[in-house]
């Protein structure tokens, strides 16, 4: 399913990235990102002079669509691999990447193995779903669970993140992006599923689903006053 507005179908949009780059030099840097849907970012750490990007993605699925989206002249290495598990050597990047990738359920088990790959002077540029409040209703937690999040509570992240060897050298709060998020997947999901097949409608069923149910919850049903959005960049101490 290849959608044009999948490229960039991530929470937060390009913000996460253009306040990135207003703070921190991309030039001659090794760079991973974690997740999928990321191919638009990876294009633009290329174009910011970054000396290498690889994308890593969880599924086939998403490697697939990620080789597919990518702008064939782009010099983007995109590679399958537990993120908790990779096979980069220690001490390989010089920043890691991840927008809306990490809040999950082995989230500890991916920080650690971040830490490892940076290099010591390392830079993690990372966004959370989190939860606005530390008691949500069953349909939040439903959303949370569909996904395999864990989320952090919004106030909490520095926190978390302090607590593991990382100082936070900037932080804000885009939670506000969320609305124009799932407006934006609610409209790809009616405008893509005119464009399948029955075959595409059938095998991506479920996914279609999840969006459908998650635009929902949060435009109508109040899921907004729950769910947050958490950027943060970070330097290993």
């Amino acid at each position: 399913m290849k959608l044009e507005n999948q490229q960039i179908f991530l929470p937060g949009g390009f913000k996460q990235f253009r306040i990135l780059k207003s703070k921190y030099d991309l030039s001659e840097k090794d760079v991973l990102i974690i997740g999928s849907n990321s191919e638009k970012i990876a294009e633009k750490m290329i174009d910011s002079d970054a000396k290498s990007v690889t994308v890593i993605v969880s599924d086939y699925d998403s490697l697939i669509n990620s080789r597919l989206n990518l702008r064939k002249e782009i010099s983007v290495s995109v590679k399958m691999m537990d993120f908790e598990n990779t096979d980069f050597a220690d001490n390989e990047f010089d920043l890691v990447y991840a927008q809306a990738s990490v809040s999950l359920t082995n989230r500890n088990k991916i920080i650690k193995e971040i830490k490892r790959i940076l290099k010591p002077d390392g830079v993690f540029c990372v966004s959370e779903i989190t939860s606005l409040t530390k008691e949500y209703p069953p349909f939040v937690k439903n959303i949370f669970e569909a996904s395999d999040i864990l989320p952090l509570l919004n106030n909490s992240c520095t926190e978390y993140y302090k607590e593991r060897k990382f100082s936070v050298l900037y932080e804000e709060d885009l939670s506000s992006s969320l609305t124009s998020f799932y407006e934006n997947a609610a409209n790809t999901l009616d405008e893509s599923f005119e464009s399948l097949t029955d075959k595409e409608k059938s095998y991506y069923k479920k996914l279609l689903n999840k969006i459908s149910h998650e635009s929902n919850a949060y435009l109508k049903l109040g899921a907004d006053k729950y769910l947050g959005f958490k950027m943060l960049i970070l330097k290993l101490l």
